[in-house]
């Protein structure tokens, strides 16, 4: 393909927003037969078909919509390009675009980010949370500017990525108060055969546990199974059954869902990964939450 029209892109990018040619037109003030001339001519050059023409309401195309997104993400990078030059003390906060991966978490996300949140000056953090092989994208496109995650990118990926870690946690065991008392007696092997709620089959922490079961030849009934970490802890709290986390938010499990630790595991850990478009951090929120975690949050936990 020759080199992208970005002047076309630009009345493209205009008249998806506006939801019509007139409106565009008007914006940019050009005629409507111009303007829709030159969007031919940018289908064309791409070899695709931009907006679906069958309906009465002009509607993006799915090769539209990936190019629109595309298309806004340069547009507002051009902004901010000009802003920056410009120096203009608009006051704005500094934004920091997060991707959380569905299996960390709640309280460990928290507890990482919030160093970037006591950074000086104003911040304003968007935090979106789905699966990695989702995120990936958007941090190839730089819509996020890190992804956390427990697992790291896995070596002869498509897209371009430096993993950074932040640390590891060794794994402990919860379980509403009454639960508790009774499951720390000849602990692990109370655990064989008690109800136990398990993360998403995708997470590595519960890789780290079935291993860990297998190993000491347990066999837990399990009553639930949940992608949401923060929901399998609520039916934890309700001695549905018990549960793991990691030992360095054990503190903040206890106190939030009103639960005891049953025990510490022995050999599993969960770790955890800043996922970057840099091999070098350079956003200061992603800094922050980098130095932090490996200085201060998993510290204690390396020197064990």
């Amino acid at each position: 393909m020759n080199a992208l029209n970005y002047h076309h892109l630009l009345h493209f990018w205009t008249v998806a927003r506006e939801g019509g040619v007139a409106a565009a037109a008007r914006r940019l003030r050009l005629s409507q037969s111009t303007l829709s001339t030159q969007l031919r001519q940018l289908e064309e050059q791409m070899g695709l078909t931009l907006f679906d023409r069958s309906r009465r309401r002009l509607a993006l195309s799915e090769a539209g919509r990936t190019a629109f997104r595309y298309a806004d993400e340069i547009f507002g990078l051009g902004r901010e390009m000009v802003d920056a030059l410009h120096s203009r003390p608009d006051g704005r906060p500094l934004r920091l675009a997060i991707g959380l991966t569905e299996s960390v978490q709640k309280l460990i996300a928290y507890r990482l980010i919030e160093p970037a949140l006591k950074l000086p000056g104003s911040l304003h953090v968007h935090c979106s949370e789905d699966r990695i092989e989702r995120l990936l994208p958007l941090l190839a496109s730089h819509e996020l500017d890190v992804v956390i995650s427990d697992v790291p990118l896995p070596p002869g990926a498509v897209l371009k990525a430096f993993n950074h870690p932040l640390g590891a946690s060794d794994i402990s065991i919860f379980a509403a108060p009454d639960q508790a008392s009774r499951l720390r007696r000849r602990f692990p092997r109370s655990l064989d055969a008690a109800p136990f709620l398990l993360p998403a089959r995708a997470s590595a922490l519960r890789r780290e546990l079935e291993a860990w079961f297998d190993k000491h030849g347990l066999r837990p009934t399990v009553v639930g199974e949940f992608d949401d970490s923060a929901l399998l802890k609520v039916f934890g709290q309700a001695g549905v059954g018990a549960f793991a986390g990691p030992s360095v938010i054990a503190r903040e499990i206890v106190c939030q869902y009103g639960v005891k630790m049953v025990g510490r595991t022995e050999g599993p850990v969960e770790r955890f990964f800043a996922i970057s478009s840099e091999r070098r951090l350079k956003h200061p929120g992603v800094v922050a939450i980098s130095a932090a975690a490996r200085g201060e949050l998993f510290a204690a936990a390396a020197s064990r």
